[in-house]
């Protein structure tokens, strides 16, 4: 049995045991990690490390830990109400203003983790506040900015585009865009219809304007959202939203400098966000007491041991040597879905933005022989290897799933691996189905 096929055994084992057992994937991860590292594949401890997502884990911990001081000083809940002001209580429209939200801020060149790490918190703090199912508002948040990204000025677009420009391929942008944005809006709208869209847009409806105040009051109090006379509302009274503070306003504050830095300036959102967390510790050192317990320690575990050991087998060689042995398959058709799948399953543990770089040449093969229709199998590829960043185990996810409440974060992380790995089935076939099929009659 080759390293590779060891490997790649090892890693389905890693899944099976966390599953099975209660036992943290991320640990086991680690440990399977320096095993077949140093075991099979030969390599020093060190090499094994290096896989390990530094730049992951600083935005994981530096974005919960601000957003944590947020949520202690009624800064979040200030913002959700404002929100709920915005769209005149109408909270099942949320999911979906998240949503244009994160694709407006990729479409215009933010890179998506950045739009997530901003947008995330927010939204999955309105989704705990007005009992909104936040495995729908996280998957929302995270398609927005997926779609988002594919514009011709989008991290994904401009990369996707200038593979195809490099490899002389034939390529359109504008398909491009929409249709990895149609492909985003349309599991948004599954996700929305199947996890309680449909509930709250009737909850909206049913509900009555004279309910509003309560419904605010309830909020501002620190009460459960979820009272029967103030479950949902139209209209939020200003006055009974909670008032801005010296904190509050700080807080507001250093969020306006998280986002302008990692949006307009490009700086790194990891180190920015620990910088206004650390600021704003200083400024109000007594209502930061027990913050640092409330980042997503287990998360940050768990991602960093499954993206260290993925890492290792894209260093490896285990990826390139999948794409070989899909070279070798006689039909291009066959071969254009095996690309199509082998993007899908990398990048939901890995970082789309380097499958989109490396798969991509592996196509050019079989484009050339014109057998399959060059438009289609990019498109095709690219979707399928960037809707799966709903996965716990990509950045998107993992910040979701950073930033739900703690009585639902295990229940969102589940949720989400399970949609994530439907996602990773379903995506290339219905992009080979509709995209490359066609292409090669």
């Amino acid at each position: 049995m080759s390293a590779e096929v060891v490997a790649l055994v090892v890693l389905v084992l890693v899944f099976l045991i966390a599953t099975v057992r209660s036992i943290n994937m991320g640990a086991l991860a680690l440990v399977a990690a320096f095993v077949v590292g140093t075991a099979v594949f030969g390599v020093e401890v060190s090499d094994v490390l290096g896989g390990f997502p530094a730049n992951l884990f600083v935005i994981l911990v530096g974005v919960t830990y601000l957003f944590a001081l947020a949520r202690t000083n009624g800064t979040v809940d200030w913002i959700v109400h404002r929100a709920v002001v915005a769209v005149r209580g109408r909270v099942a429209l949320m999911p979906w203003v998240m949503f244009v939200v994160c694709a407006a801020i990729t479409a215009i060149g933010a890179a998506s983790p950045a739009a997530v790490a901003i947008v995330a918190p927010v939204a999955m703090g309105f989704a705990a506040r007005y009992r909104i199912n936040p495995v729908m508002m996280g998957l929302m948040v995270v398609q927005g900015a997926t779609g988002g990204s594919f514009s011709p000025i989008g991290i994904f677009g401009a990369i996707t585009n200038g593979v195809v420009d490099k490899s002389h391929l034939p390529g359109s942008p504008a398909v491009l865009f929409f249709s990895a944005m149609g492909a985003c809006a349309l599991i948004s709208l599954v996700g929305f219809l199947t996890l309680g869209g449909t509930k709250l847009l009737q909850r909206d409806r049913e509900s009555p304007k004279e309910q509003v105040a309560a419904l605010a009051r309830t909020g501002a109090a620190g009460g459960s959202a979820g009272d029967p006379a103030s479950e949902s509302a139209r209209e939020p009274a200003d006055d009974a939203l909670p008032r801005l503070d010296a904190q509050r306003s700080l807080t507001l504050v250093g969020l306006l400098v998280l986002a302008v830095g990692a949006l307009v300036f490009d700086l790194d959102i990891g180190f920015l966000a620990l910088a206004v967390a650390v600021t704003l510790t200083l400024i109000f050192p007594s209502a930061a007491r027990g913050t640092v317990d409330k980042i997503s320690w287990g998360t940050v575990l768990l991602v960093g041991g499954i993206v260290t050991y993925v890492s290792l087998l894209q260093d490896q060689g285990t990826v390139k040597w999948l794409g070989d042995g899909v070279a070798h398959v006689g039909a291009p058709l066959l071969a254009a879905f095996l690309i199509c799948l082998i993007g899908a399953v990398v990048s939901a543990f890995a970082s789309t933005t380097g499958i989109l770089g490396a798969l991509i040449p592996l196509a050019v093969p079989f484009l050339q022989t014109g057998q399959v229709g060059a438009i289609g199998l990019v498109t095709a590829l690219a979707i399928s290897s960037s809707v799966v960043d709903c996965s716990p185990f990509s950045t998107n996810g993992a910040l979701v799933v950073a930033n739900a409440d703690v009585s639902d974060r295990d229940n969102v992380f589940k949720r989400l691996m399970t949609w994530g790995m439907t996602i990773m089935v379903v995506a290339p076939v219905l992009c080979w189905v509709i995209l490359v099929v066609p292409g090669s009659l």
